[in-house]
């Protein structure tokens, strides 16, 4: 069966819409059969040469991609998409080490798979992603609804806009943050000051249902630093509380 690196398969005209990035003829021929029998369009690519062109002239709902590809690997492409498009990533790989998840979720991915897997938790997996991607679009997963819209938080030489979703520096530089970061960094600041464990960070970003892992936490975490602390080895606003989680302090002393 050949790849539809142009044109989804025809199992449906109106369904969301899957990539499958993978080398492995077999795993494609497969998940293009399973996932269209459950009502997804599915395009089939055997790597990520044509991923960026593919996304600039399609509608594309969530990449399923496999983390060992020739030429650019999963972790590079996730990256690539990431700075794209806002589109989900789940990522497979034949790898299941801890290190290799909290990586590719570092690159932006937002679940994990390894191979050899169950297509029902794959189709899970799927589900409850694209119900998240959908939730955030229309404004469902906001940990503070009531003032999400309107009070912007400042720190440091920080704002974060809620009802823009941007994070601008007092001198105009804007970062900007996938869902987790957004989700995460909304929760601390309308937290400050309270040490909050990594239960309670995944219930106030409603992420409990689809985390992988509690670790997922500290790589969000890990992150925000990078986007947000002058020297993220050495954090002001986002601190480490041993046994206990992590506090946002929005004043922290100058150095």
């Amino acid at each position: 069966m050949p790849d539809h690196a142009a044109q989804p398969s025809l199992f449906m005209t109106e369904s969301e819409h899957l990539l499958v990035v993978d080398d492995d003829p077999g795993i494609r021929s497969f998940l293009e059969r399973y996932l269209g029998k459950h009502g997804y369009q599915v395009t089939l690519m055997p790597d990520g040469d044509k991923i960026s062109e593919f996304l600039n002239g399609n509608q594309v709902d969530l990449v399923i991609l496999d983390l060992m590809l020739p030429g650019k690997d999963g972790l590079q492409l996730t990256r690539d998409i990431r700075y794209q498009v806002d589109v989900p990533v789940i990522m497979l790989t034949a790898k299941g080490d801890d290190i290799d998840r909290i990586i590719g979720l570092e690159m932006g991915a937002d679940d994990y798979l390894p191979k050899p897997f169950n297509p029902r938790e794959l189709l899970a997996r799927i589900r409850s992603v694209l119900k998240r991607a959908h939730a955030r679009r229309q404004g469902e997963t906001d940990p503070e609804p009531a003032t999400s819209t309107e009070k912007k938080y400042a720190f440091g030489r920080w704002v974060l806009d809620p009802g823009r979703h941007e994070l601008v520096s007092n001198q105009g530089e804007q970062h900007s943050l996938t869902h987790g970061e957004y989700a995460l960094l909304l929760a601390f600041v309308t937290h400050p000051n309270r040490v909050l464990s990594r239960d309670q960070l995944l219930d106030i970003t409603r992420d409990r249902e689809f985390a992988p892992f509690d670790r997922s936490i500290d790589v969000q975490v890990s992150r925000l630093r990078r986007k947000i602390e002058d020297d993220p080895k050495r954090p002001g606003f986002i601190t480490t509380v041993r046994g206990g989680g992590y506090m946002f302090d929005p004043s922290p002393p100058q150095n």
